[in-house]
């Protein structure tokens, strides 16, 4: 009877491993696309590389197209390869309408050529009037590329077939342009989300410290503009990156298969983005008002509310330092609300200071109350 035990379960262990041995690839080809969706460059790289060399073996199979000019196809893919599909959809769209127009003007100055009108004339007024034309905004990306299809119908369909020539150009691009698009869609279709939530939990961080930094200098009394130049231009940069990153993540998330996942994650995003936003202007805000207080130059006011203001500040730093879900977010609300009720408490005792001083403590309660009520969705 142990042997048969013995027997079964070596038997069991071989089962076992064979399986793993057999599901060991796929598991390793999950791991690497994962590892690459997060690359995003290389991706784009990747995918730009696939899709322009699809257009290239595939162009010459296009039917009542010069095959001699299937080099553009690659082109058309390469100009359309953006990290999200939506742009790469705007853009391959905006560059047909470009070339159109492009191929268009060309043609009328071929037709003038024809008509005897001198060939500097014509070249100037094609680059010219296809310089204006790529300004139109129905154009967008694709208005460069006005100028330089004219230009090509002009030199290289001029001196052969300029109405066979502009038929392959356009079709040959086109066909590209499709490509792009669709390796775009299929290969891994990039979304963003992740990162952007990440990005988030920076802007975060970069308010929650700025604020620690304002509570420390009024507990030290030490506010002074020097101090808070320097943090309020990197809160604005990583504000301005932040939000680049969330628009491009919501931009990733449009015409992209993967994104019915991920759709509580793309509204929290959003979210999250406003009221950072908003915290960070509160934030500034709040700093502006104690460079104020401070130069006014009644200590006797600030020294009575000050521990109090210490207090309230921190407190909210520590509210929206609050990560999502945290079990302790109800308390750090409580203990930001009861320090500001605290500190409003000390504004309302009869304390020396002008009317304007006193205002500017006023204003400064607003911000913190403020500041807890764009964080309190999230605690």
């Amino acid at each position: 009877m142990r042997s048969q035990t013995v027997a079964i379960v070596a038997f069991g262990l071989r089962e076992e491993t064979g399986i793993s041995e057999r599901t060991e690839p796929l598991r390793r080809a999950v791991s690497y696309t994962a590892r690459l969706a997060q690359q995003p460059r290389l991706l784009l790289a990747i995918k730009t590389s696939l899709a322009a060399v699809l257009a290239w073996y595939l162009a010459p199979l296009i039917p009542f197209l010069d095959d001699q000019y299937s080099y553009y196809a690659p082109l058309g893919a390469l100009v359309t390869m953006y990290p999200t599909v939506a742009r790469s959809a705007r853009v391959g769209f905006q560059v047909m309408i470009g070339l159109a127009v492009g191929i268009g003007l060309g043609l009328s100055g071929v037709a003038a050529l024809r008509l005897g009108v001198p060939g500097g004339v014509v070249l100037g007024a094609v680059i010219g009037v296809g310089v204006l034309l790529g300004g139109l905004r129905l154009l967008g990306d694709g208005g460069d590329w006005a100028p330089l299809a004219a230009l090509f119908v002009l030199l290289i369909g001029g001196a052969t077939d300029p109405e066979e020539f502009s038929i392959s150009y356009l079709g040959t691009v086109a066909f590209g342009v499709i490509v792009g698009i669709a390796v775009n869609l299929i290969v891994v279709p990039p979304l963003y989300l992740r990162r952007a939530s990440e990005r988030l939990s920076a802007l975060r961080d970069t308010v929650t410290d700025l604020l620690t930094d304002a509570a420390t200098a009024v507990a030290d009394d030490q506010i002074n503009p020097d101090r808070f130049i320097a943090r309020l231009d990197a809160l604005g940069e990583t504000r301005d990156a932040v939000t680049a990153d969330v628009d491009e993540a919501d931009e990733s998330a449009r015409a992209n298969p993967r994104r019915r996942r991920h759709g509580d994650e793309r509204e929290e995003n959003t979210r999250r983005m406003e009221a950072l936003e908003r915290a960070a202007f509160l934030t500034r805000d709040l700093i502006d008002l104690l460079l104020e207080m401070q130069a006014s130059g009644n200590a006797d006011f600030t020294a009575a509310v000050r521990d109090d203001l210490a207090r309230a500040i921190r407190a909210a730093a520590e509210l929206v330092a609050t990560p999502l879900g945290d079990p302790d977010a109800s308390g750090r609300l409580r203990a930001a609300t009861d320090a500001l009720a605290n500190y409003q408490r000390a504004l309302g005792e009869p304390v020396p200071g002008t009317r304007a001083e006193i205002a500017a403590g006023a204003a400064v309660e607003l911000c913190l109350r403020r500041i807890i009520d764009v964080s309190r969705p999230f605690v």
